[in-house]
């Protein structure tokens, strides 16, 4: 199946990719793109971790929100699409929360955390124990309540600008010692929603796809 991912990076950068090891928390709008892209470049571990269930409300924009999936574990979905994409991925569902309480989900042997977590303060402890363990980790900002398409980079916390996340997630890190970051954001403005946060289909996924880029290539960097 991965006969023209081999033309374009060789046998031996995708058996480096078949040994690597990603664990995604939050399995959301942009998690959820991280999720497929990792397996579908032959990422051989993923782990995938949210407490969460499908609701008839992610049907706008996640990959797995069907009338069959409804109700279900988003971790456990995950991980039968996983299997269903390549049974020769090791998929690891965690149907729980994030949490300082169950940190110990990241002492196994992962090459690379992805930070796509909605809750603010699970965010920061991921982002502040992962660093702590020395584990390299890519941070999704805001991609909420932007109705056009955007542009998203990867750049350290501290160049990032026009993000309220970011600010807010800035100072967060700065008070607990993180001296740096990778994260993914966009310039384009929010927008105001009464009643909460707003989603576009295009516009988590295209965030997504930017984190998972940046991963696999990074992982292609260690393996050269």
């Amino acid at each position: 199946m991965f006969a023209r991912s081999r033309k374009l990076i060789g046998d031996g950068m995708m058996e480096g990719l078949y040994s690597s090891k990603v664990l995604v928390v939050g399995a959301g709008g942009v998690g959820g793109y991280v999720i497929e892209m990792l397996a579908r470049s032959g990422v051989g571990k993923i782990g995938i971790m949210d407490p969460d269930v499908v609701d008839v409300t992610n049907k706008n924009r996640q990959l797995i929100a069907l009338d069959s999936s409804l109700g279900k574990y988003k971790a456990e979905v995950w991980k039968d699409r996983i299997n269903d994409i390549n049974p020769h991925c090791d998929a690891i569902s965690y149907a729980q929360r994030f949490s300082a309480n169950n940190s110990q989900v990241l002492d196994m042997g992962w090459d690379y955390i992805v930070d796509a977590i909605d809750s603010f303060a699970d965010k920061v402890d991921l982002i502040c124990l992962a660093k702590q363990k020395g584990l390299d980790v890519v941070s999704a900002a805001g991609a909420g309540n932007r109705a056009v398409y955007c542009d998203f980079e990867i750049t350290d916390i501290y160049k990032t600008s026009y993000d309220a996340l970011a600010k807010k997630l800035r100072k967060a890190l700065k008070d607990r010692g993180i001296k740096n970051l990778d994260v993914c954001y966009t310039k384009e403005p929010a927008l105001s929603c009464a009643d909460g946060v707003g989603s576009m289909a295009y516009v988590p996924s295209v965030c997504g796809i930017r984190i998972a880029a940046f991963v696999i290539s990074r992982l292609l960097m260690s393996i050269s």
